[in-house]
């Protein structure tokens, strides 16, 4: 998967001067020859080092900007190679000749520069790195090298002038015969399926050795103007493919890996070792001819045709081999892309993802990983049904596409949860981007011929050094919870504090489960009162921990814990059976002195469950209780969380159990609540009860007032929570409240004492 692909990096810009100068110094050297070389030869030979250093100066500057890996290594040696042919071109301009061989003068360093461009290309992460692949490349070497060395030794060294030096001959021909083993190298690094440097760098490449065989053999065998010709453009015209190599990686280098579709180039380099075979089998025959007897030719060319034949075969064999490859790669990709690509919405996938966020960390590139959460997505799915969930999830899915920056990978992680890759690591630019994603998500939907108006929490985390992609992904996590606990529909940037948090309700949650198992949970009771007697009317179960080593644990540290961790069903059905048997205890003790019933709080968690209204039912027969000693206290989020909430409820009311509302007065749609709830009883929040003493916001009075005035319409049962001085129960009173609870009565009690407010009871009785 390219770097590209993953986060969309630009390509860098520059490096363009080098690559100007080495085809003007080129340009000059042709111009120089196609005017019939006027002046001494000096001139012409001055391209060499221009091109070759500007070659030099691409590549080191190439290696400066580049991330560190393969492809740095790579053209950090193509700068040690331009560097020694620069020395090479400096001894050639100071020997300007037209003689025919090459000087060991000027071949040492090209020999040397040839050398270190064979190493830097096999050191490349290309092809077979087993130990079979090791040898086959180097069989394929060998037969090029040994074919290419009878040709210049039978043929182009033949070819040479009487009087050519024999060591100049040999410099030329062991030259020719590197460029023959550099441009099979060459070939096989552009041909590979996923090339670490850049394909269009690669093919540029070609043509040094192309030039180094081709002016090889015509500084052995060629005319005047020839030998001239390449003599003094070799040099140059290999400064020019270094340098703008150099150039088009730059400019194409973020999208490496490439992967190279088809096998044309693959098949056409690897025909090189049956070209060299089937040359050396002809200069086998023509030699054969001229020194042997016919019957040692007859067995020659006898070998010669089985060696033919052998050939045939095998280029029948790599055509099928192709063609296979092809095919198998082909599918290879397809299942790529289906490993790596969600079904539904056609999104990169978490997998993909996190191999996208993993590549650019491994590189030091700045990465910001945002966890998009649809809010309420359940309740949507569960009312319109899972075909038009799918289909709302596909829509988010093209709102995010289309609200992400070139450079933003957008991915679907499962279920509601999508996430967005961003190229930066400056917050500033994160929270941007989450503002604008969080906007596009909330535009209308069109979904199953309605119009749905959806939110999401976002969870950004900017990855810091050190930190592995599930790091910064559990980061981002995190912090799209707190955005939910913060009220939803906004981003929270993570902070590390948040893991700490995270860290200890985890610990906490653990201690939480053990202490259920270990019976360290009690329950006290927050006696509630009949403002109007003054006399016990009913009682509030509340949880409470004494933890044996943190001492005494509030509910609201460990509340939260529990309901996040599922422990809440547990939790709960533990205070439900508790509760129920405390109430048939006092019933027991003090008769018709006792409550008539006991108030229990329910989370929406346990009214999820499937099972839940044969709890409650199964608990009342175990305690010998009825359905009117039961009162369950509910929040208004948890009335409208879904299908499945409102039939449990509607299941426990036709049963006969008691629903009252907590914390009544609160929510966004607290009247219409009770038009679709079948609720018993109202209470009536704390901050309203605060509000009604005197000079005290007149709002919270009217609103006091009015939840009184609605109760007696609908016939409710109405209780005011959290009373704490005379002033507030009398002005309650006095509006028509006729229970109350609150620290002025009586704070939470333990069973003991809460019974003890029952004793006087029995006695009137």
């Amino acid at each position: 998967m390219s770097t590209r692909e993953n986060a969309g990096d630009r390509p860098r810009h520059g490096g363009l001067g080098p690559a100007v100068v080495a085809l003007a110094a080129t340009t000059w050297v042709l111009v120089w020859l196609l005017a019939g070389a006027p002046g001494n030869l000096y001139v012409g030979f001055s391209g060499a080092p221009v091109a070759m250093g500007a070659a030099a100066l691409a590549c080191r500057q190439l290696v400066a900007v580049e991330r560190p890996g393969p492809v740095r290594s790579f053209w950090r040696q193509l700068t040690w190679a331009s560097s020694v042919l620069f020395v090479a071109s400096v001894v050639s301009l100071l020997r300007a000749n037209n003689n025919t061989g090459l000087s060991p003068y000027v071949g040492l360093p090209m020999l040397a520069g040839i050398a270190i461009l064979i190493v830097a290309l096999v050191r490349l992460p290309f092809g077979e790195r087993t130990a079979l692949g090791w040898v086959r490349a180097l069989l394929d070497g060998a037969t090029v090298a040994v074919a290419s060395t009878l040709i210049f030794w039978y043929v182009v060294l033949d070819l040479a002038p009487k009087g050519t030096s024999l060591v100049s001959r040999v410099a030329a021909a062991v030259v020719g015969v590197s460029g023959v083993l550099l441009l099979v190298v060459i070939g096989k690094a552009a041909a590979a399926a996923e090339s670490a440097v850049h394909p269009a760098s690669l093919r540029v490449l070609t043509v040094a050795p192309l030039v180094d065989v081709a002016g090889s053999t015509l500084l052995i065998a060629g005319a005047d103007w020839g030998r001239l010709a390449l003599s003094v453009l070799a040099l140059p015209l290999v400064g020019v493919s270094m340098a703008v190599g150099a150039y088009l990686q730059r400019r194409g280098c973020d999208a490496a890996p490439v992967q190279v579709s088809g096998a044309t180039g693959r098949s056409l380099f690897n025909l090189l070792p049956f070209v060299a075979v089937t040359a050396t089998a002809i200069l086998v025959i023509s030699v054969s001819a001229q020194d042997m007897s016919s019957r040692q030719r007859t067995v020659i060319i006898g070998a010669v045709l089985i060696a033919g034949f052998v050939v045939a075969r095998q280029l029948l064999s790599l055509r099928e081999n192709t063609l296979a490859l092809r095919g198998i790669r082909k599918q290879q990709a397809e299942l790529e892309r289906l490993a790596l690509s969600d079904t539904l919405t056609g999104m990169p996938n978490r997998t993909r993802f996190a191999v996208a966020l993993g590549e650019r960390i491994v590189a030091q590139q700045p990465s910001t990983a945002l966890l998009i959460d649809v809010d309420d997505f359940k309740m949507i799915n569960d009312t319109l049904g899972p075909a038009a969930g799918d289909q709302l999830l596909y829509q988010v899915s093209r709102r995010l596409r289309e609200h992400c920056l070139p450079g933003e990978l957008p991915a679907r992680l499962g279920g509601d949860e999508f996430a967005v890759l961003l190229p930066s690591d400056e917050p500033a630019s994160a929270e941007a981007a989450a503002t604008r994603l969080l906007a596009g998500i909330g535009q209308p939907f069109h979904v199953a011929d309605q119009q749905l108006l959806l939110h999401a929490s976002v969870g950004i985390a900017v990855a810091a050094p050190g930190e592995t992609a599930d790091e910064v992904q559990r980061n981002a996590d995190i912090a799209m919870y707190a955005a939910k606990e913060a009220g939803k529909a906004s981003w929270v940037r993570f902070e590390p504090q948040m893991r700490q948090d995270m860290a200890h309700h985890a610990r906490l949650a653990g201690e939480l489960h053990n202490a259920i198992l270990r019976g360290e949970l009690r329950l006290v009771y927050q006696p509630v009162f009949d403002l109007h007697t003054g006399l016990l009317a009913g009682a509030e179960a509340l949880v409470r921990w004494q933890h044996p080593e943190r001492g005494f644990v509030s509910p609201a540290d460990f509340i939260p814990v529990a309901e996040r961790s599922g422990l809440i069903v547990p939790l709960g059905a533990w205070v439900l059976r508790e509760a129920c048997s405390q109430l048939s205890r006092w019933r027991a003790e003090f008769g018709a002195g006792a409550v008539e019933a006991i108030n229990v709080n329910v989370a929406v968690r346990q009214l999820r469950e499937a099972g839940f209204v044969d709890e409650v039912a199964a608990v009342l027969a175990e305690t010998g209780l009825t359905s009117q000693n039961l009162v369950l206290e509910v929040t208004e989020s948890s009335v409208v969380d879904g299908w499945q909430v409102r039939e449990t409820l509607q299941a426990l009311h036709e049963m006969g159990v008691k629903l009252a509302l907590d914390d009544f007065g609160t929510g966004q749609s607290s009247l219409s609540l009770l038009r679709a709830f079948p609720v018993d009883v109202l209470k009536l929040d704390k901050s309203f009860v605060d509000g009604i003493a005197e000079g005290a916001d007149r709002g919270r009075l009217a609103v006091a007032a009015a939840v009184a005035q609605l109760a007696e319409y609908l016939q409710l049962k109405v209780v005011a929570e959290g009373i704490e001085n005379e002033e507030q129960r009398d002005r309650l009173r006095d509006m028509g409240y006729r229970y109350g609870q609150g620290y002025l009565m009586a704070k939470p009690l333990p069973p003991d004492e809460c019974g003890k407010l029952m004793a006087p009871a029995v006695q009137v009785a």
